[in-house]
């Protein structure tokens, strides 16, 4: 299968007037998703408690001739959200579409895995998508408006996650979330997901990085390739867009089907703490 080819996916003015906050949108696919809602219309915040990451997501957006502001915030604090979603009204006007893409992640067996670990990612993925969330929600219906809410998951919220029990476990709560606040919050905001595959990027950490094979990743999809960051970009777009109007409490799996792949003669299986030398 050859690689989409990139480029905007809507209209120009799909997001005309519109505001975006995009949690991690600095870096990686944060980056790429808040470079879509440029070229469909949308000023878009690029939050983020990094100012070199704040700085090279806004570069980003203005590239592709969009207006862009980065703002700091920690995810986990009710309070620093609610002042970041002041300053960004005050620059470019209120936020109406709230992309949850901060997150926190690092390859470990369960049995090593330290309180502070799992907390220092269940609070940042769970604890600050309900507080980013609530935070939209509450100013969209104060203004009487429409709003838009896409979570970034993972597959591993559905299968589990060996070696990433911390970020699968928090995962599936915001699945459960997303599919909650969802019903809750309709009509006014709708409330989908995204559950990304494998996208590679400049920005991925270390430990991600030291166990993957990128000479294998095309082979390992049975897409035949990798995901390319602006497809998940085009995905967020569209689930907030005027097209997916009906739609609210989805989950969109974007792998090229490698969460499905099952085989009647599976790999060797290497147990998570050998893989990662753990006990």
């Amino acid at each position: 299968m050859t690689a989409s080819p990139a480029g905007p996916m809507l209209p120009a003015d799909t997001f005309a007037g519109r505001t975006v906050l995009v949690t991690g949108g600095g870096t990686g696919l944060g980056k790429a998703i808040g470079v879509e809602f440029g070229r469909a219309g949308a000023a878009v915040a690029v939050a983020s408690r990094n100012e070199e990451h704040r700085a090279a997501g806004v570069a980003a957006i203005e590239a592709v001739g969009a207006k862009a502001v980065g703002v700091e915030v920690d995810v986990r604090s009710p309070e620093a959200i609610g002042s970041a979603f002041d300053e960004v009204e005050r620059a470019v006007g209120p936020v109406s579409i709230l992309i949850n893409n901060a997150a926190a992640n690092f390859p470990v067996s369960a049995t090593d895995l330290s309180p502070n670990g799992w907390r220092a990612v269940e609070q940042i993925v769970l604890d600050g998508t309900f507080f980013c969330s609530q935070e939209l929600h509450r100013r969209v219906a104060a203004a009487d408006e429409v709003g838009a809410i896409v979570n970034i998951v993972s597959t591993a919220a559905a299968s589990g996650g060996p070696g990433m029990v911390h970020s699968a476990a928090a995962k599936a709560g915001v699945v459960n979330l997303t599919k909650t606040l969802a019903v809750e919050w309709a009509p006014a905001v709708r409330v989908n997901a995204i559950a990304p595959g494998l996208f590679p990027h400049e920005d991925l950490p270390a430990a991600i990085q030291a166990v993957r094979d990128p000479d294998l990743d095309d082979s390992r999809q049975p897409a035949g390739r990798v995901g390319q960051p602006h497809e998940l970009g085009w995905a967020a777009t569209y689930l907030c867009s005027p097209y997916a109007a009906f739609i609210t409490g989805h989950v969109l799996v974007v792998d090229g089907g490698n969460w499905l792949r099952r085989d009647f003669a599976m790999p060797p299986f290497t147990p998570i703490s050998d893989q990662l030398g753990g006990r």
